[in-house]
């Protein structure tokens, strides 16, 4: 049997041309040999498999003539050294008595050492004189994954050069190269997933192409290289979104657990989310397309997934998930974690389409009258004189009240008669009691234009006057329903009635609720939010001392809670809540956030000052002092 050569030392590049994703390296050491300006110490960081040890292969043999050697001779001028195993001053001082001998062949010895930060710190010591000052025909390459672990004083003598990850597509072009050379039909998309899975390590993806080598054979798809290298495949991505745009949370859930039963982490779940909608977010622009690092066929698929997604839900999946992924370890129900962020995606789709529903076309003002008002058969007689009786009246019943009827009925006969109603539209009035005459039935500013009221409801009769008061002019009709509101206003003036206030003074003040994300905190978020509110230059010293001295009680998801003493902490909280709560609202993602006061006032002890509040006093605890007062006969001064 044949000993098979893995690809990695198959195709390892033999010239600085076929080095694959470091042309600031390769080209910056061909320019420095052509022109003798080659440092005496290199140093070369990166990560693993981009290529370090293979370039200082390629520059040793560079720099003692490249072709004109054969291995054996160039074996005579190179030396590797693994400083893993040889990291010992003794180690060190072998290797500086060799440098001091001149190269058999050749122009230059060539020391590479491998790993060298991990060199034991008497071993840096020692090298330190040789690797500044070598003999003229020393030449060192130093190597390292970990360059912070190197002191300064070693850094400080070496050219540094550092290699960088190299991109998915190097890789890919690089990988289907080689699968042209082994003869294996090799899938694009299967191809980049390698890329990908490789983590910007060339030697890493030659690895993996080989595994899948070996178990498709000459035949490479995208499906196989899912299914072996255990990689959460693209499509459940796109299904996940495509699932939210539908408002279908319950085959939401059931993707979820498709994933979790074929062996992925939900954390890999999680992350590979706030990828797809960061690579969504790029694929909206055509400048940003070239930054998907992905197949040809998926690259359409996210084209044609980000068209039908809008920015506002592809930044607040991208933010959900970016949350869950650092909330992932430290919970402890993380499949509820990550259900619950799926179910924020259709909450908030869910809330686009009710804003992009067509809005409800406004009604009449006739759909706001009251829904009963009395009809009037006959014109009120305005010129009927205060002292006429009624007939069928008793005695005892004032004729202004009447009078006050008619006039009443009139203006809401003559605001009716503006929109354009007949009279006979208007209900039936009831029968009256002969016995008593009432007041008109007063409907409040409420339930004027409340709609939901039903009709058959009637409002409780207002209280009998019993003081006769002028008639007041009936108001001048304006636009649908106005004069029949100056009516009631005027009759609850006429009434000594309160006047309805439309709203509190809390719900003047408080902004009005947004539609947004209802993303649910905790105390601690709170505690942190207040922090830094109270911290800005603009918050009064009276709020930053209320917002110091207690923190608010979360009632529910949207609801704070607050105790004040006076009315002069309730009044500059009002004020503070017009900059308080937009703020809130956007550090902790809740648009529908509000404030909730009470207002404890506490008991005010009275003081006695007086003699006579004292004597008072003391009387109420014992009666005897009033008995001795009487008998010594003593006066309070």
């Amino acid at each position: 049997m044949e000993q098979f050569v893995v690809s990695a030392r198959k195709y390892r590049p033999q010239a600085f041309e076929a080095v694959v994703g470091q042309s600031h390296i390769t080209d910056t050491l061909l320019k420095s040999v052509d022109n003798d300006h080659l440092a005496q110490a290199l140093l070369f960081c990166g990560p693993r498999g981009v290529g370090k040890t293979t370039c200082a292969r390629i520059l040793a043999k560079v720099i003692n003539g490249g072709s004109d050697l054969n291995d054996e001779e160039l074996a005579l001028n190179i030396f590797e050294l693994d400083a893993a195993s040889n990291n010992s001053v003794d180690d060190i001082r072998r290797l500086i008595d060799q440098v001091r001998f001149a190269p058999q062949t050749g122009k230059f010895k060539v020391y590479i050492i491998d790993e060298v930060h991990m060199l034991s710190q008497q071993a840096f010591n020692a090298f330190l004189k040789t690797l500044e000052e070598p003999p003229a025909h020393a030449i060192f390459i130093l190597a390292t994954t970990e360059k912070h672990k190197i002191i300064p004083t070693i850094l400080s003598r070496c050219q540094i050069f550092d290699f960088k990850r190299i991109t998915v597509d190097d890789i890919a072009v690089h990988l289907a190269f080689v699968a042209e050379k082994e003869g294996v039909n090799a899938e694009p998309e299967a191809l980049h997933m390698i890329a990908e899975k490789a983590d910007g390590a060339l030697r890493d993806a030659l690895s993996l192409f080989d595994r899948m080598v070996s178990f498709s054979g000459n035949e490479l798809t995208y499906a196989q290289v899912v299914n072996v290298l255990d990689i959460l495949d693209y499509d459940y991505f796109f299904r996940t979104i495509s699932l939210a745009n539908a408002v279908n949370y319950p085959d939401l859930l059931l993707l979820y657990n498709e994933v979790l039963e074929k062996g992925f982490n939900g954390h890999e779940f999680v992350v590979g989310m706030a990828k797809h909608f960061r690579d969504l977010l790029v694929a909206r622009e055509p400048r940003t397309v070239e930054l998907l690092e992905v197949g040809p066929s998926i690259r359409e698929q996210y084209l044609s997934q980000s068209k039908a997604s809008s920015t506002r839900f592809l930044l607040h999946g991208l933010k959900v998930f970016n949350e869950l992924d650092g909330q992932y370890k430290m919970a402890s129900q993380p499949r509820i974690l990550v259900e619950l962020g799926l179910l924020k995606l259709v909450e908030f789709i869910s809330q686009e389409k009710k804003k992009s529903q067509p809005s409800v076309t406004p009604k009449s003002t006739e759909d706001f009258l009251p829904p009963a008002l009395p009809k009037r058969t006959a014109p009120a007689p305005q010129t009927v004189p205060a002292a006429t009786p009624v007939q069928n009246t008793p005695p005892a019943v004032v004729a202004p009240t009447v009078e006050k009827d008619a006039t009443l009925a009139s203006s809401a006969s003559e605001s009716v008669a503006e929109k354009g109603a007949a009279p006979d539209d208007l209900p039936e009035e009831p029968a009256l009691p002969e016995t008593a005459a009432h007041e008109p039935p007063v409907a409040s500013p409420e339930a004027a234009f409340d709609n939901t009221t039903s009709e058959t409801s009637t409002p409780p009769p207002a209280a009998p006057i019993a003081s006769k008061k002028p008639t007041p002019p009936p108001a001048t009709p304006n636009s649908g329903g106005l004069s029949l509101m100056a009516a009631l206003n005027d009759l609850s003036k006429e009434n000594n009635s309160p006047v309805f206030v439309p709203e509190s003074a809390d719900e003047q003040a408080a902004p009005q609720v947004q539609d947004g994300p209802q993303s649910v905190f905790n105390e601690k978020e709170l505690i942190d939010a207040l922090g830094t509110y109270v911290k800005q230059r603009h918050v009064k010293t009276a709020i930053r001392t209320l917002l110091s001295a207690q923190v608010p009680k979360i009632l529910d998801k949207n609801t704070l809670q607050i105790s004040l003493d006076n009315n002069i902490q309730l009044g500059y909280f009002n004020e503070e809540q017009k900059e308080l709560i937009p703020y809130l609202r956007k550090k902790l993602d809740n648009f529908s956030l509000r404030f909730e006061t009470i207002l404890v006032e506490s008991e005010q002890v009275k003081k006695l000052y007086l003699p006579e509040e004292k004597y008072k006093h003391m009387a109420e605890k014992n009666a005897n002092l009033i008995y001795l007062r009487q008998k010594i006969k003593t006066d309070l001064e």
